[in-house]
């Protein structure tokens, strides 16, 4: 882990000193904050819950730019985002016959990539927003990949209820977690022991902060790796920070979550 992202991950973006600071550094960044927060207010006016209130934000994002809406400033970024994670599961033996449950799995940045990569009928996507999963079966034409019979599917929680025990060798949540308060995470690392087979793996990436856990808005959530990690240990599961990905140019951390 480099020494000099430590500094950066110690920031409380909610403070009033880093409001004013971000301010004066990027005043051109101020008018598309302030319309984020009016966002925020109206929606979170509507939807108390955690999930509606992100469902909503999902729609309002990909009716602008689908790949916006998946944190991708351009087609370019979202290709290149998408190939990151892929080449990362690969180098770390992802294999053409494994089982693969991608969390999240959004307008399939990467997913598109495993989906051409697995065997037929073993990719399977959820995401609790309709809007980018329409997106997401219009990535699956565009890449011709019909014939490769992947799964997507509407999700409430992330209690996976509606999977079989045991299946996934691989699953995967990338800028999932980021965007999570507690206990929906908490709610996925209680239940995705259950669907992950023996000798499998959960991959999922956060916003790693080494000072005060915070949340800017109702959006992003940072949370320190020590969090995390003792609540997949709550529920019977081992947990390591995986300190390769650091050297990815990617904002987030990763942690690698298995059957201890």
């Amino acid at each position: 882990m480099p020494e000099i992202a430590a500094p950066r991950q110690r920031r409380n973006r909610t403070s009033l000193a880093h409001k004013v600071s971000y301010a004066v550094r990027h005043p051109q960044r101020v008018p598309a904050h302030l319309r984020r927060a009016a966002r925020d207010a109206w929606l979170r006016a509507r939807h108390r819950d955690h999930i509606a209130y992100y469902r909503a934000v999902m729609a309002s994002d990909t009716a602008r730019s689908p790949e916006g809406a998946v944190g991708s400033a351009s087609q370019e970024r979202w290709l290149a985002l998408g190939q990151m994670q892929f080449d990362y599961l690969t180098e770390h033996g992802l294999k053409p016959q494994d089982r693969m449950l991608e969390i999240g799995c959004g307008n399939l940045r990467a997913g598109w990539r495993f989906i051409d990569y697995l065997e037929p009928g073993h990719y399977y996507g959820i995401d609790i927003s309709p809007d980018i999963l329409v997106e997401a079966e219009k990535t699956v034409v565009r890449r011709n990949l019909q014939d490769k019979l992947p799964h997507l599917a509407l999700t409430t929680d992330l209690t996976l209820d509606f999977l079989p025990s045991g299946w996934f060798s691989v699953v995967h949540a990338h800028s999932v977690f980021s965007h999570s308060p507690l206990e929906v995470i908490e709610e996925c690392l209680a239940h995705v022991g259950r669907v992950l087979a023996p000798d499998g793996f959960f991959d999922f990436t956060f916003d790693r902060t080494e000072g005060t856990e915070h949340q800017v808005l109702h959006e992003d959530f940072y949370y320190r790796t020590e969090t995390l990690i003792g609540l997949a240990e709550k529920h019977g599961m081992a947990a390591r920070f995986m300190d390769d990905w650091e050297l990815r140019p990617h904002g987030q951390s990763k942690i690698r979550v298995s059957h201890p």
